[in-house]
């Protein structure tokens, strides 16, 4: 197994003889892997089961899974894949009904999960030759296309209504064109989508968080992305959280620390250190 962090996403490529893999339902010890798993077969075969559903894959072929749910993991043979951790918040941010999209075959014969398979495998087979910020820049590249494959295979019949899915498109949507913002607020949000707030946060409520808490969480992640940019480089950590809406700078470096585990200069020190 090779490992490699990739922005807030981590990209593994995976050689491996036959095994079998059972998380069992009151196993703990992945209780801190709180992400989700997507998987692309690159040899052998190999065949997943969660929620219910069981999934073979071929060659080329995706599929997802939540790491902190039970699953069984069967491959014969040797095998080799590749595995893409991406934190559960990340998806619930993008997909609705995300639960709902594991152990389910994302093949790899046309439109956009063609794509994405293909991307994905591209930027991994050259990791050697890109630079770090080349590398990182892709990280989000593959999370929209891998967001597009995994839409692509949603159930129709999820359980989050389409007139609430819609809903909380409309909120996130407002959110993010309002980011820089700093006065944005629950009135503001429902002023702008026209929604109450009571049911703009109990859309969030089938997120488990709230809609400030979802604020801060993107305004966090785009102060992460400007400090690793390199064309922000000559930009103050101050004027980049400021720009993406936190007046409050002291609140700005906590919440920071409990999000990415060190200190917006340590993040941006420690990484630039490894390019």
């Amino acid at each position: 197994m090779t490992i490699y962090p990739w922005q807030n996403l981590q990209l593994s490529v995976i050689r491996s003889n036959a095994i079998t893999i059972e998380r069992l339902p009151k196993d703990e010890n992945l209780v801190s892997q709180d992400a989700y798993f997507a998987i692309i077969l690159l040899s052998g075969q190999y065949m997943l089961e969660q929620n219910g559903r069981e999934v073979f894959l071929k060659p080329g072929e995706m599929t997802l899974y939540d790491a902190t749910r039970p699953h069984r993991i069967y491959c014969p043979d040797s095998f080799s894949k590749l595995l893409i951790s991406i934190p559960r918040a990340a998806l619930r941010d993008r997909i609705a009904g995300i639960e709902h999209c594991t152990a389910l075959p994302i093949q790899n014969d046309e439109g956009i999960r063609a794509v994405a398979a293909n991307f994905i495998r591209t930027a991994a087979s050259n990791i050697n030759q890109l630079s770090m910020c080349e590398f990182f820049a892709m990280s989000e590249l593959s999370l929209d296309l891998l967001t597009l494959a995994l839409t692509s295979v949603r159930p129709d019949n999820f359980s989050l209504s389409r007139s609430r899915s819609l809903s909380l498109y409309r909120v996130k949507d407002f959110v993010e064109r309002h980011l820089t913002d700093s006065h944005m607020d629950t009135t503001k949000v429902a002023t702008g989508t026209k929604l109450s707030p009571r049911y703009i946060n109990s859309l969030f409520q089938d997120d488990e968080t709230s809609l400030m808490r979802y604020i801060w969480r993107r305004r966090l992640e785009h102060c992460r992305k400007d400090m690793l940019n390199p064309a922000h480089l000559g930009h103050r950590i101050t004027d980049i959280a400021l720009h993406w809406g936190f007046n409050d700078l002291a609140h700005f470096s906590r919440s920071f620390k409990r999000q990415y585990g060190g200190s917006p200069r340590e993040y941006r020190q420690y990484h630039s250190a490894m390019t």
